[in-house]
């Protein structure tokens, strides 16, 4: 099959398109990701020889349930939980089932945590053609972390299965059919609403999710092809916490959306002067207090970063730590045990940009933003 057919686009596209992919290795594998969407081809997109997985696609995003909605959606649409942690889609390549993040490398320890939690094999001896594309939760995931009370390590939750090559997703009731009849996990679904009738019972959801300490919503045509998200509070000021925890890490493109979402949502859900003070107060706590802990501990301790807790046999915490090392992240290791016959590991990510930077402006370097 030629390059162009293989991904999908016009033959004089094909030349560009793989001129942006990035060489990465997995085991004595050698293979292609590409690290930015080009010609309509997903961040992410992966080719193994000549075998594709196509990136997850961006979801839009709507700051206002009305009129945003009706907008964008013709007809019934679905609504399932968006869940806080990270992206992986699952595969299986020459009979070796792997995992992939978002931006198209293979994990080793999420490959190893997705084949320990899932029964994968009758899924991909029946559908060999299909991806299944999920979310990694829990307070024990070496990229991000976020408790939910029923997952005390770290989860796999499938919300959608697509044709491994095109991209192309299954209708969501087939798809929630599909991952029921083989014992997959799925984010939870509030149901099927009318675009002209939804927003009350939206903002309701919304609401509620924000008070239990949950991302959002997710809004999916019939199709599956159509997807609108939208966040709650929590989740807005969770991520610029967990941003300002590494400041340097993070520009004004990452802090101005998140404060615009804050402000849009409290204006359409109609709040009193007295909650939006509120709203404002805590919003600067997220931004501010992490970022004041981040100066005092590179003042007092010489760095700062990340600080994560995995969980897994030997072998896979040993190759989680050989896959942040070819990434070239610095990690140290703060504890390290184990439990039950698995290997505990709490290490810090360590933030070069933010130490650095913080180690510059405390020596009396000039702040010139």
């Amino acid at each position: 099959m030629e390059n162009h057919e293989l991904l999908g686009v016009a033959p004089a596209a094909a030349d560009d398109v793989l001129e942006h992919f990035e060489r990465a290795t997995y085991g004595n594998r050698t293979y292609l990701h590409l690290t930015d969407t080009r010609h309509g081809i997903e961040r992410g997109t992966v080719l193994f020889g000549e075998t594709v997985v196509r990136g997850f696609p961006k979801i839009s995003r709507t700051l206002v349930l009305d009129p945003g909605i009706s907008q964008f959606f013709d007809g019934p649409f679905v609504v399932e939980e968006k869940l806080n942690g990270y992206n992986v889609r699952i595969a299986r390549l020459d009979g070796e089932v792997l995992a992939f993040t978002r931006s198209g490398y293979v994990c080793p320890f999420t490959t190893h945590t997705v084949s320990e939690r899932l029964d994968l094999d009758p899924f991909f001896d029946d559908h060999p053609e299909s991806m299944l594309c999920g979310e990694m939760i829990g307070p024990e995931s070496p990229y991000t972390d976020h408790d939910y009370p029923a997952v005390d390590s770290l989860d796999v939750s499938i919300f959608d299965v697509r044709h491994r090559r095109t991209g192309n997703p299954l209708l969501v009731d087939r798809r929630r059919r599909l991952c029921d009849a083989y014992g997959f996990p799925q984010a939870t679904s509030f149901g099927v609403f009318d675009p002209e009738t939804a927003v009350p019972e939206l903002r309701r959801i919304v609401e509620e999710l924000g008070n239990e300490d949950r991302e959002g919503v997710v809004m999916k045509s019939l199709d599956g092809r159509r997807q609108l998200k939208y966040t709650t509070s929590a989740a807005n000021q969770g991520s610029l916490a967990y941003a300002f925890a590494v400041p340097f890490d993070y520009g004004p493109d990452f802090l101005f959306p998140r404060i615009m979402r804050e402000a849009f949502q409290s204006v359409e859900f109609g709040e009193s002067d007295a909650a939006a003070r509120e709203r404002a107060r805590s919003l600067g706590e997220a931004i501010l207090l992490p970022a004041i802990g981040a100066v005092r501990e590179v003042r007092e301790e010489g760095s700062t970063g990340e600080e994560h807790t995995v969980r897994g046999s030997p072998e896979a915490i040993d190759a989680l730590f050989a896959h942040l090392d070819r990434m070239k992240l610095r990690t140290t290791i703060r504890r390290d045990e184990t439990v039950d016959g698995e290997r505990v590991v709490t290490f810090l990510k360590h933030s070069a940009a933010t130490t650095d930077s913080v180690k510059s402006y405390l020596a009396g370097q000039t702040f010139d933003a």
